[in-house]
């Protein structure tokens, strides 16, 4: 049982009266403060309406209202939660698993200020000297590399996605979109006079070579015309690396994708500094390397320096890196960027910040910390959180795993369902109380998943040969086709690197991952699956008009918020503010469309609807073929015209695995499915993984929840360790045999999964 971590006013709470966001029907509780709370309930309960939308937006807007107008301007504009009263709040810190950054000048040096102190170590006793800190920022023009700009990486053009050298410019050759037969640019490379148009370019002499593809902007006459010519390479650069590829039509940016190429930048060999910052060396080492080392190899080697004059910045350096080395991130390096971490990743590292703060009486808000974390790595963040309660913090947690559960001083359990079937307490209270409270969580708490007596046989197999990828080492492993694998490890021994850099882009392997997905505002799970399309088709049949009066995209949408149903203001340097669209009231279409009814229902009503509701009204065809799919994958409690950019990333991989499901002959690649998922809808998740199975696919899944491995057909176990201390295949057999006879970290952890009911006493 977690320890007795009382205080003098331990009794005081934070109250929440009649909480509405979202699915919340009036939700009242009484919360503790300066201990550590868990929020549970299955996905789409509202454990995030009211920990996130409710009680840490009310206190950062709170926070917010004390600047002073001047300030105010500059910052996001935040409503007021839909709440009756909120009492005794603190001010709020929300470590979630947002991406940090998502330019390449983020790393994870610059988003702990680690790289800070080392810059400062640097221009304090690096020899020879140069100068202050900012000669060693890559974002400063004082310290960054000339040629890269700081970025370490230049961006060349693959010659032969641009060009087919074999044909002459009479016959197409250039690949470039916009540059076709009879094109302005073509019509200005023939006319020019510079270039034969009918010799094949591979036997253009090397003067007009260079000049084709390097000339800088140069005057030629054209008929009458004097234009500017200038190269193919330098006229594609300033198209395609002047702008943003999102901004691209599809067809470029697919271009763009083929052609442009990150390499290495050969003047400063990605170290991203200027010559004068690499030359400085401390104890022998460059701050290039000291940032590029492992995390857990540069805290050993700062733990080595002796130097009177930094005695207090060596200290907090120290306790920086050996933080995250005790979080579990020590395989990362400091150069790392930040737009390359997962979810998880992200939420620890913003963590780090705020382990030595001096700040107190804080309330702390977590979105499932444990995300990514082998079973190994869950105790050591459990020891954080208290960490941080007992320095009289006021922790949040939302969070399914049992090992955290299972410390908490209270447990607010909300359901009883999803969507709108939920939104209601549960339970609240202690762990004990939980066990015996008949919920669905207290009931699953104990809940443990057998290893599986009988395995499938395998079909064949997939061979992987040689991976070499970041931190593995000459890695050659089969996996069984026709079965369910599970491919597990610590976070960073190269599970990853090992699958998704084998197999992905192999023909018939399809990848379902958490990354975000391409899409506007307008997206949503109706319009990425194809579910829109049979629902126009039936409102149009329905009502003998067009379908495209249905689409909120087209002529029946909202003319003042274009279909979007909100109406979003720029206010210039403020953060741009969305508000309800007043003419159509959020529904998104004109009145004339809203008219049209399918069943009793209009197109808004059906876009409102949550997956469960439209299986109900949508009894057969197309659309319900859709929408089973995504029940099958533990999507129905989603909108169907939810946006896009609101699901987390258990939820993108459902609905990509949604939209492939019913292909047989497949190899499925799913990177923690059981991210976001309540312990309950484990076992859906495991009924899924054994139909995709049985109807004749592979199955292969990258995971640290013991139910998945103890269910597996077979394992493969990476490590031991992460970073330089992974990289190798420790076990492949069936489950049976690791927990037999392994000695390996997940072996250990699997074996007491499957013996001991109760892990929280290991």
């Amino acid at each position: 049982m977690p320890a007795d971590r009382t205080t003098a006013d331990s009794h005081a709470v934070i109250q929440v009266r009649g909480a509405r966001e979202n699915n919340l029907s009036g939700v009242s509780v009484d919360i503790p403060k300066r201990r550590l709370t868990v929020f549970t309930g299955v996905s789409g309960s509202g454990k995030s309406s009211l920990v996130f939308d409710t009680i840490a937006a009310e206190s950062q807007r709170l926070v917010n209202e004390t600047y002073s107008a001047f300030v105010q301007n500059f910052m996001p504009s935040l409503s007021r939660p839909d709440v009756d009263s909120l009492r005794n709040l603190s001010a709020a810190i929300i470590v979630d698993q947002e991406r940090i950054g998502a330019n390449a000048r983020s790393t994870v040096g610059t988003a702990t200020d680690a790289h800070t102190m080392l810059r400062i170590l640097f221009s304090r006793i690096g020899t020879p000297t140069v100068g202050p800190p900012s000669a060693f920022s890559f974002n400063r023009a004082e310290g960054m590399c000339p040629d890269c700009e700081g970025l370490g990486r230049s961006t060349e053009i693959d010659l032969d996605e641009l060009l087919d050298r074999d044909r002459s410019l009479n016959q197409d050759p250039i690949k470039a979109p916009g540059y076709g037969i009879d094109t302005w640019y073509w019509q200005l490379f023939t006319q020019s006079g510079l270039f034969d148009p009918d010799l094949p370019l591979r036997e253009y002499p090397a003067k007009a070579w260079e000049q084709f593809l390097y000339s800088p902007p140069t005057k030629v006459k054209v008929g009458k015309s004097n234009l500017t010519f200038e190269g193919l390479v330098v006229k594609v650069r300033r198209q395609y690396l002047a702008k943003d590829r999102d901004t691209l039509q599809s067809h470029a940016r697919a271009f763009a994708e083929r052609a442009l190429k990150l390499v290495e930048c050969p003047s400063c060999g990605g170290a991203r500094l200027n010559e004068a910052a690499r030359s400085v060396r401390v104890d022998g080492l460059g701050i290039a390397k000291c940032s590029a080392m492992q995390i857990s190899d540069l805290a050993e080697f700062v733990r080595g320096i002796r130097h009177p004059g930094v005695g207090p910045l060596l200290e907090g350096l120290r306790a920086t890196l050996e933080s995250m080395v005790e979080i579990g991130l020590g395989y990362l390096s400091l150069d790392r960027e930040s737009s390359t971490l997962s979810g998880g990743e992200a939420q620890r590292v913003k963590l780090v910040r705020h382990l030595g703060s001096a700040l107190t009486d804080v309330t702390y808000v977590f979105d499932e910390p444990t995300v990514g974390l082998h079973p190994h790595d869950i105790q050591r963040m459990n020891d954080l959180l208290i960490q941080l309660t007992e320095k009289g913090n006021t922790v949040l947690v939302v969070e399914h795993k049992p090992e955290t559960i299972r410390i908490a001083d209270h447990v607010v359990d909300l359901g009883p369902g999803a969507g709108q079937a939920g939104g209601r307490i549960c339970y609240t209270g202690d762990l004990a109380g939980l066990t015996k409270s008949g919920t669905l969580t207290g009931r699953y708490l104990d809940h443990r998943v057998p290893v599986r007596d009988e395995v499938r046989r395998p079909t064949g197999s997939l061979r992987i040969e040689h991976a070499n990828l970041h931190n593995l080492r000459d890695v050659s492993v089969d996996i069984p086709l026709g079965v369910l694998t599970v491919v597990t490890g610590v976070a960073g021994s190269g599970k990853s690197s090992l699958i998704h850099g084998s197999l992905g882009g192999r023909d018939g392997v399809i990848v379902a991952g958490q990354e975000p997905i391409r899409g506007s505002r307008r997206s949503n799970p109706a319009t990425y699956t194809g579910l829109l399309e049979p629902i126009r088709a039936e409102f149009a049949k329905a009502n003998k008009v067009k379908p495209g009066m249905f689409s909120a995209n087209s002529v029946g949408a909202c003319p003042t918020c274009k279909g979007l149903g909100l109406v979003y203001t720029d206010l210039g340097m403020m953060a741009e503010v969305s508000s309800v669209c007043e003419q159509c009231d959020g529904a998104r279409f004109t009145p004339e469309v809203l008219a049209y009814q399918l069943r009793g229902k209009n197109i808004s009503e059906v876009l409102r609807m949550t997956v469960t509701e439209a299986r109900e009204f949508f009894p057969g065809g197309r659309s319900r073929a859709i929408l089973d799919r995504l029940v099958s994958v533990g999507l129905g409690y989603l909108g169907l015209g939810q946006p896009l950019t609101t699901l987390s990333g258990g939820e993108r991989q459902r609905l990509k695995l949604a939209i492939h499901r019913g292909r047989k002959g497949s190899v499925y690649v799913l990177d923690e499915p059981t991210t976001g998922l309540h312990l309950a809808d484990v076992d859906q998740l495991l009924a899924m993984l054994d139909e995709l199975v049985d109807e004749g696919n592979t199955v292969i899944v990258i995971e640290h929840h013991q139910a998945v491995m103890a269910h597996a057909d077979w394992l493969i176990d990476v490590g031991p360790g992460a970073g330089h201390d992974g990289g190798r295949i420790v076990f492949t057999g069936i489950p049976a045999d690791l927990v037999e006879s392994s000695s390996s970290l997940t072996a250990e952890h699997l074996r007491r999964y499957v013996a001991d009911p109760v892990i929280a006493e290991d």
